[in-house]
């Protein structure tokens, strides 16, 4: 029994009227009262009264697997990372460290601070995280916290369980690729025949446990109790609000001014919503008649970084917090102090092809949300739409993300490790065969595959970066162009700071913005926003001034760094910066192209209905490209290369440049722009081929004329 070899401190902590010398078992140090504090807060989650049973069957488990069901908000997240630590110390490491996944990046760095406080150690010493650009982890590290992507790919590189011991899924409904596939070659491994009798714990919402226990082979499952009578009945509105924006704000204020206790958890569909309500509340919150602090109105996103803590801060104060969020806080980031809660009833997805829709939450996320207002006495759920809305459009449960999303660098990692051929994966849901052979053409069309279907010499330096492999591409292509200085900052950004989210909120924010804006577009805007950026010593007011992230533009910056330290281990050229010169501008389209030649648009009237070349799709600009918000607009460019396709509003091509039509059908593969679907476009490329390879074969047979006369008169 796992209960007899756990005999740590927390279990009785210290006698009244005594001095706190009980010692934290995993530094040696005595505990702090602030533990104690908190100890009590733990106690007090659904989650404790299974803590016993979960340890024995982590303990006793003949698959060395465990499944974790619990609602959200019950505790699984912060505590059973904690009891596998306790496993692992008590086991005397015999069973390596503990490594707990997370579906986003924020989500592990935010658990690492908030587990290393209740667990009373250091961060980055005894308790650590691992996400993009950022390892915060040491010798001494028992419990990581790491974002499911990078595990995924350690897991490739070593063939193995590395450096855990006991894994933990958390968030498993959540169904991304990473943890998905993760689940899959784990299961294919066969747990018992690794080295180190590790486990895995899976850690999911009650809506999916009868699928993963049925995936697993039917482990041992652990039903966290879940407390009745306290959650808040729905309040559903007439219509779907025209402005959710407005509606959101209008629900916080009525709120506020009612003045029911409690903070208040805002869901909206996307970021560019999230900064637009904050700032709209930010304004209206200091005319509330009521007395008291006025409420602090916090965002929360993944382009967030450490300032995520800000919406765990204070929670004792007198002021209200309003969290504005999207789908990123469904089932993580669990707020003790919510007690409202206003969903818009939609998210913002990214799907295939780099492409976005807008969309119905399923009902299991719609459930979650509901449940984030549970209370004594339970506060309030105002759903911004109607009834019927969710009941007749909603999936019971959240899409797999292997089903929606681009799978060509998943592909390229199990090809480069040499793990599995993609068809051989066993996933909870299987991506549709179509979307597999789109993703393999789609790294055919970029040369990173030979001819029989294994990686090329390119295909395995493509895989080496940590980017989308069309963006790999476009970096590569630079070393033959010279502009490598440029294409890394463009790379840096489009990965992590792609620009502008929101409309300007005055007209001296849109004068320093249009400052910034580059003549050729988008792309080349990116690039001097960076400069700027860097050039203004990385000031968090100079990105506020002009409605920039600043800490996604930090991270942005990392990651150049990261980017040119790769490229240097693998001693490919660099280049002299040389930013603004006609050549350097001629050479940054053509990498450019030689990479996104999939994501080409013509504006097939002259009004800027863009046609996209591999699909049916007709398209605007958006709002925020430089072309659009120019004082003076000149007619749409005929062709441009974009970077995001939305279907969901307006259908808008984000971060966008204009390219020449000569250019794309010099650099994209022949065959690519002859299997493009039918189209007028295809037509106009297909005749410039023709006439640019009869330009050619005359002027190969004029130099051959030319040479044939200068030898008969020698």
């Amino acid at each position: 029994m796992a209960s007899q070899f756990l005999r740590l401190e927390e279990e009785s902590g210290p006698d009244p009227g005594e001095p706190e010398l009980a010692v934290n078992p995993f530094d040696g140090l005595p505990f702090s009262s602030h533990y104690y504090k908190l100890l009590e807060q733990r106690r007090s989650l659904p989650i404790w009264a299974a803590r016993f049973i979960f340890l024995e069957h982590l303990e006793s488990s003949p698959s060395g697997v465990v499944l974790v069901s619990g609602v959200p908000g019950s505790g699984k997240s912060t505590q059973i990372p904690q009891w596998c630590a306790e496993f692992v110390l008590a086991k005397g490491f015999q069973k390596g460290r503990v490594t707990v996944t997370q579906p986003y990046p924020l989500a592990a760095l935010s658990l690492a601070l908030r587990v290393a406080d209740e667990m009373d150690l250091t961060l980055g010493h005894e308790v650590g995280y691992s996400i993009p650009q950022e390892d915060c982890t040491g010798p001494d590290t028992l419990l990581r916290f790491c974002w499911d992507r990078l595990l995924l790919q350690e897991l490739a590189s070593t063939k193995g369980t590395g450096a855990w011991g006991v894994l933990v899924l958390d968030e498993a409904q959540e169904r991304s690729v990473a943890s998905d596939l993760l689940q899959g070659l784990l299961r294919d491994a066969r747990l018992g025949n690794l080295p180190g009798d590790p486990r895995v714990v899976v850690v999911t919402d009650p809506a999916l446990a009868p699928k993963l226990q049925a995936f697993w082979g039917n482990p041992p499952i652990v039903h966290v109790p879940r407390e009745t009578g306290r959650c808040p009945t729905p309040i559903y509105r007439d219509t779907v609000p025209t402005d959710r924006v407005e509606a959101a704000c209008q629900a916080v204020l009525e709120l506020c001014q009612k003045e029911a206790p409690g903070d208040v958890l805002v869901y909206l569909p996307s970021e560019e919503e999230i900064s637009l309500c904050c700032e709209s509340l930010s304004r209206e919150v200091g005319s509330l008649e009521n007395q008291g602090s006025p409420p602090r109105i916090l965002p929360l996103h993944p382009d967030l970084g450490q300032t995520v803590q800000a919406v765990y801060e204070d929670t004792e104060s007198s002021s209200r917090k309003v969290v504005v969020t999207h789908w990123l806080a469904d089932f993580s980031f669990s707020l003790p102090s919510i007690r409202h809660v206003i969903d818009s009833g939609l998210e913002l997805r990214s799907i295939r092809a780099e492409s976005q829709v807008l969309r119905p939450i399923s009902k299991c996320q719609a459930e979650a949300r509901r449940l984030r207002a549970t209370g004594i006495p339970p506060g309030s759920c105002v759903c911004l739409y109607p009834k019927p809305f969710l009941e007749l459009e909603a999936p019971p449960l959240p899409q797999p993300r292997v089903c929606e999303e681009n799978l060509s660098p998943l592909i390229l990692m199990l090809k480069r490790r040499q793990i599995a051929e993609p068809g051989e994966c066993h996933f909870l849901d299987r991506p549709a065969p179509e979307a597999l052979m789109q993703a393999l053409e789609d790294l055919d069309y970029l040369a990173a595959l030979d001819d029989d279907g294994d990686l090329s010499d390119l295909g395995v330096v493509l895989s080496e970066f940590p980017l989308a492999p069309e963006l790999a591409k476009a970096l590569l292509a630079s070393c033959e162009y010279d502009c490598v200085d440029e294409m890394l900052t463009l790379a840096a950004m489009l990965t992590a700071a792609p620009g502008f989210t929101r409309p300007p909120l005055c007209a001296e924010e849109a004068a320093l913005r249009r400052a910034l804006e580059h003549v050729d577009g988008d792309h080349s805007s990116l690039i001097q926003v960076y400069e700027a950026f860097v050039q203004s010593g990385a000031d968090k007011a100079w990105c506020q001034a002009r409605g920039l992230n600043w800490a996604a533009l930090c991270q942005a910056h990392k990651l150049r760094g990261e980017l040119l330290e790769l490229m240097q281990q693998i001693e490919l050229p660099l280049s002299q910066p040389a930013f603004g010169s006609e050549q350097n501008r001629r050479d940054l389209q053509k990498a450019l192209v030689s990479g996104y030649f999939l994501k080409v648009a013509r504006d097939t009237d002259g009004t800027g209905n863009y046609l996209l070349l591999t699909h049916k799709h007709v398209a605007q600009l958006s709002p925020y490209c430089c072309y659009r918000s120019r004082r003076a607009p000149a007619r749409p460019p005929p062709w441009v290369l974009y970077h995001n396709f939305s279907i969901s509003k307006d259908n808008c091509l984000s971060i966008v440049s204009e390219i020449q039509p000569q250019m794309l059908v010099e650099l994209a593969p022949p065959y690519f722009l002859s299997n493009l679907p039918p189209s007028e476009s295809r037509d106009l490329l297909n005749q410039l081929r023709e006439e640019m390879a009869d330009s050619s074969t005359r002027s190969k047979s004029s130099s051959t004329q030319k040479l044939g006369d200068a030898c008969a008169l020698q």
